[in-house]
Order: C-alpha cells, then sequence, then structure tokens
C-alpha cells in the first residue's frame, strides 16, 4: 500500500513538473514587451548618417552598399523601424553584434528610423 501511494505520489509530482516546464514563461510578463518598444525620436538625418559613418561602415560599406554586411540601401522596403531597431539594439546571427552598450537608446532608435525610410 505504503510502495502504490509513493509511487503515485512521485509520479504525480513528475507530470506537474512537465506541465509546468512547458507552460511557464522564462521571464518576466512585461520583459519581452520592453525590450521591443522603441522611444519615441524625431528623425535627424544628419545625425543618423554620423552614427551610421562612426558605427556601421566597417560592415555595411560607405554607401550602405555592403560588404561583410547586407546591404542596408533599400532595407526599409523589408522591415519596419520597430524591427531595425531590435536588430540594431540585440544584434543577428553571429555577424551582426548588439549595439546596446555602445549606443543610446535614441541613436538607435533615430538610425533604425532613417533607415526604415530607405526603399
Amino acid at each position: 500500500m505504503q510502495k502504490w501511494i509513493m509511487s503515485t505520489l512521485f509520479f504525480g509530482a513528475c507530470t506537474l513538473a512537465i506541465v509546468l516546464m512547458f507552460t511557464m514563461n522564462a521571464g518576466p510578463k512585461g520583459a519581452a514587451k520592453q525590450e521591443a518598444t522603441m522611444p519615441e525620436v524625431t528623425l535627424d538625418t544628419a545625425a543618423a548618417e554620423a552614427t551610421l559613418k562612426a558605427n556601421c561602415i566597417s560592415c555595411h560599406g560607405n554607401s550602405l552598399e555592403g560588404g561583410v554586411g547586407p546591404n542596408l540601401q533599400k532595407v526599409g522596403a523589408e522591415l519596419d523601424e520597430q524591427k531595425l531597431y531590435k536588430t540594431i539594439t540585440k544584434g543577428k546571427g553571429g555577424m551582426m553584434p548588439s549595439f546596446k552598450d555602445k549606443l543610446k537608446e535614441e541613436e538607435i532608435a533615430n538610425v533604425a528610423k532613417f533607415l526604415a525610410t530607405k526603399k
């Protein structure tokens, strides 16, 4: 009788652990929304171009024609400013580094807004 009770409790605990593992989020509920939120900025083309020249031309080329990184001359036709902001902030794959520690959020948002106009 005692073996039966212990087996039932063990099976129930394992089942509960598996259910919780697959249904719970990895982080806080608001974390994903906060990461994706781009600050509101007014497009400053001159500042965006200066930021691009200081940080991006080594991979994307002087005219954003591509090189080590992809061509960005018409990137706005493929990605909106929110997706561009996320890519610049977090990086992408092994090639595109994250700029969240190098640039201010507003600078990244300005560059994302600028690149979104490239269609």
